[in-house]
């Protein structure tokens, strides 16, 4: 065989396995080095090519769309610092537990080291962020390499899949020439490597029985209990969780991105608004907890991490189904690796063979709290007609239709979202990159969520954020895309004026503020987007149904109020919500 029949073989080997496993989508950047894995891949009928011209783009877009649809999503590129541009996504992965297939291309080893052209060290680039690193050996078409190929293949969709969920990285060494060619029939050699496929089972960890029964009785000495639920993928723990917080009489506390806040299972005991809440010292100090179980990440909410830390003599209990340690609190003094909807289900069927017991006064409190609280909020807010930041997030929860997908950009977006989407039994798939919490990538992440997506993708994102990944939105146009970007501009860093940074006037806005002065709406005529800029609610709530209703990505700009002003709306509302709570007739307060 030549070496361009060879490359068509063994990458067509390996492709074919990458197709068996699953992967169906591949996000690429074109590239000399990579021709082999390009036209493999493209030629492949069962896999779905999304080009980016740009490499940061591309791996954030599969980013998003391995995100929303929690399938392993291929990325691709050349050599060189090609390869480097894909780090921050890989980060992501890892922290975000996304399952990735990264696959760089390579000189061969006779180039390295010796001044060739768009060449590095790409052993191991992305250090030990990925869950697996393979150097792939140079192309053979010999049975056993075609066996080999494949097991990498198979191997890296397993690994990339497991508990919990990462990147793999798979480089890819290539001589030239690097088009490959389809060969004769007869000067093919034996395929009896053809029929030897990679198959890899995994099932979820089961929770032990005997560590069920134990924890249950020790909790049913803690009547004090609350379940968290922090940013995590899996939408069948919501019901599970609700079940098992019946069962225990314990209250709910859930982030929107742990799926459980919105949902037909959504319930009394899920609590919504405790981000706000929990910022008043006087309900933390009557809101003593005996013991916290967690699933997921660390919340979103600072409040809770403070109040959480504020009671370190508590049982806090923390449930991973992988091997990960979601505590950067070092609270948890027990943890389990179970899978969290097994875990829930085997307790809550242990808790209830001691029969009814009704709805406790603790969780009664809890509930009473969360009301007034979002009752007060969603009063004071809807008295404000200035172009509030945590109102957006009020308003879309009122426009969103079921099956909507939320993508919330880090910074004042995720944080707003959390403190001011109400709960309810209308299903919203809220989603953003909380691994590493980075602002790079966000605009390709949520178009890339948008193609799996079964109804209307909207982004919210700031305007330093938007600026990151303006080259993103060319695949809006490259693929015909459907999404609403809500761009929140407050010309600058709106959270750095709720730390203690703001309190140094002579260096915040050089440093921190760092106003941009940037006209956005040329940015829609570049990428052939449709661009309005809001001034009012009601044109805001008028723009974003239409957007959602019609195809294309549609770039809604919201000018809110400067910075400083936003932080004394946001300290307004706590004041209020603060003089509700004082009203309450609470048991924890009777009891005090």
């Amino acid at each position: 065989m030549t070496l361009a029949e060879t490359h068509f073989a063994y990458i067509g080997a390996f492709v074919d396995e990458l197709a068996r496993a699953g992967i169906r989508d591949v996000c690429y950047a074109p590239g000399s080095r990579s021709t082999p894995l390009a036209v493999m891949l493209s030629r492949h009928p069962e896999i779905r090519m999304w080009m980016h011209l740009d490499e940061r783009s591309a791996s954030f877009f599969a980013l998003g769309m391995a995100k929303a649809s929690r399938r392993p999503v291929g990325m691709v590129c050349s050599s060189g610092t090609a390869a480097a541009n894909f780090y921050p996504a890989v980060i992501e992965a890892r922290y975000s537990r996304v399952p990735l297939i990264v696959m760089t291309a390579d000189r061969p080893p006779e180039l390295q080291d010796v001044g060739a052209p768009q060449t590095i060290d790409q052993n191991r680039l992305f250090g030990e962020h990925p869950r697996w690193f393979a150097n792939v050996a140079l192309p053979e078409s010999t049975p056993e390499m075609l066996r080999y190929v494949r097991t990498i293949a198979g191997r890296a969709v397993s690994e990339a899949t497991g508990e919990p969920a990462g990147a793999v990285h798979l480089n890819f060494p290539f001589r030239e020439p690097l088009m490959p060619v389809e060969p004769d029939d007869s000067s093919l050699e034996s395929t009896e490597a053809e029929q030897s496929h990679f198959q890899s089972v995994q099932g979820p960890r089961e929770p032990d029985s005997g560590t069920v029964k134990a924890l249950e009785q020790e909790l049913t000495l803690l009547p004090r209990g609350l379940i968290v639920c922090g940013p995590q993928d899996d939408p069948e723990l919501g019901p599970a969780v609700v079940e098992l917080g019946r069962a225990l009489g314990y209250p709910v506390l859930a982030d929107p991105l742990s799926l459980v806040r919105n949902g037909p299972h959504h319930d009394e005991l899920i609590i919504d608004s405790y981000d706000a809440f929990l910022k008043d010292q006087s309900i933390c100090e009557m809101l003593e907890p005996q013991v916290i179980i967690r699933f997921g990440a660390m919340p979103t909410a600072k409040p809770f991490l403070l109040y959480a830390q504020r009671y370190p003599a508590a049982c806090s209990i923390l449930v991973d189904g992988g091997d990960g340690w979601n505590d950067p609190a070092l609270l948890s003094n027990n943890v389990i690796h179970a899978d969290p909807v097994r875990f829930c289900k085997a307790m809550a069927t242990a808790a209830e063979q001691r029969g009814p017991s009704g709805m406790p006064e603790w969780a009664q409190d809890w509930i009473a709290i969360d009301r007034s609280a979002r009752k007060a909020l969603t009063a004071e807010i809807d008295r404000e007609d200035a172009l509030f930041e945590g109102r957006i997030f009020q308003e879309l929860a009122r426009i969103l239709p079921e099956q909507s997908t939320l993508y919330a950009g880090n910074s004042m977006p995720v944080r707003d979202m959390d403190t001011f989407f109400p709960g309810s039994d209308s299903w919203i798939h809220f989603l953003s990159n909380r691994g590493a919490n980075g602002i790079d990538g966000v605009v390709s992440s949520a178009l890339g969520a948008s193609t799996v997506s079964s109804g209307p993708t909207v982004l919210v994102i700031g305007d330093i954020s938007f600026y990151h990944d303006m080259n993103g939105l060319l695949a809006a146009k490259l693929h015909e895309l459907n999404a609403t970007i809500v761009l929140v501009n407050n010309d600058g860093g709106g959270i750095f004026s709720f730390l203690p940074q703001a309190a140094h006037p002579e260096h915040f806005e050089a440093l921190f503020g760092t106003p941009h002065g940037l006209d956005f709406e040329p940015v829609g005529e570049l990428y052939g987007l449709d661009f309005q800029r809001v001034d009012s609610w009601n044109a805001f709530t008028g723009v974003v149904r239409e957007s959602i209703s019609q195809p294309g990505v549609q770039v809604i700009e919201v000018p809110v109020p400067d910075r400083e002003t936003n932080v004394t709306l946001h300290r307004r509302l706590w004041k209020s919500m603060s003089a509700e709570l004082e009203n309450l007739d609470l048991a924890c307060r009777a009891n005090a």
